[in-house]
């Protein structure tokens, strides 16, 4: 089994957007709870304060945003998912439908906490463009999201298993996963002063079967097959997944890889 490789830089802003992702508040909830768990060390790097009015990019079914609601002053959610918003709006979040690509806001938010959702966003200078724009003057963005190398098992045996489909996997492939060096680069280029940027090989318990990952968060590659097709594709992969990422008596692992950082727009607006 190999890992496949992502669409180049250029390759991914030709191609904008990857087949779409669908989401299931509950089956997220049930195996992918992990994403907001995990969130301590982001949450410490955003350092939340009373006097705060934040972001929360790409907020889910609104976990992670309703704990720091109870740090800072005000909270937004959005999310590109209805259905994700929806469940935010029923745990009491001001939870709103919008593009990460296509953000509305001016200088209304001290802070951008975003988890797990750039990585989903394949034109990556657009979110980072508008959360520039949302961000008042000496503003920060903390965040976290697949870096270089993040699902490589995963993602290589769902390739693997597409092209003995006869089906091109970078054409599915739907995340954006840099290194820490191109996306200082974008930052910088739009005027943030990059604080701290780390890849963090985090190796993830899944609460699951490896199917219900990816039944969760690949249904890009899942529906490059007629429904029918479905199961045998899923068992295929685990198969090919299991001696790198089952351990007996610990149950399935991720390959996970995070991409972290901490951004400033400078208090003095140059750009």
């Amino acid at each position: 089994m190999r890992a496949v490789a992502p669409p180049s830089d250029r390759a991914a802003r030709a191609a904008g957007t990857a087949p779409e992702q669908r989401w299931d508040p509950v089956r997220y909830a049930e195996h992918g709870r992990f994403v907001s768990d995990l969130a301590g060390p982001l949450i410490d790097l955003l350092a939340p304060r009373a006097e705060d009015d934040i972001l929360d990019l790409g907020c889910g079914d609104g976990v992670l945003t309703a704990a720091v609601a109870a740090r800072c002053r005000s909270i937004v959610g959005v999310d590109a998912s209805p259905a994700q918003v929806a469940a935010a709006r029923a745990r009491g979040v001001d939870a709103r439908v919008c593009d990460g690509h296509a953000l509305p806001f001016e200088s209304e938010f001290d802070a951008v906490v975003t988890n797990a959702a750039l990585h989903w966003m394949k034109r990556p200078d657009e979110p980072i463009d508008g959360m520039w724009r949302a961000l008042r003057p000496g503003g920060r963005v903390a965040g976290e999201m697949g870096g270089a190398g993040n699902v490589a098992q995963i993602s290589g045996a769902l390739a693997d298993a597409l092209e003995r489909r006869g089906i091109d996997p970078k054409s599915r492939f739907p995340w954006y996963f840099p290194t820490p060096e191109a996306y200082r680069r974008r930052l910088a280029a739009r005027g943030f002063e990059v604080r701290t940027m780390a890849l963090v090989e985090r190796p993830t318990n899944l609460p699951g079967d490896i199917v219900g990952w990816l039944e969760t968060f690949a249904a890009p590659f899942l529906d490059a097959v007629a429904q029918d097709a479905r199961p045998a594709l899923l068992s295929e992969v685990r198969d090919a997944l299991e001696p790198a990422l089952y351990r007996p008596g610990a149950g399935w692992v991720a390959d996970y890889v995070r991409l972290r950082f901490l951004a400033v727009k400078p208090a003095a607006d140059r750009c």
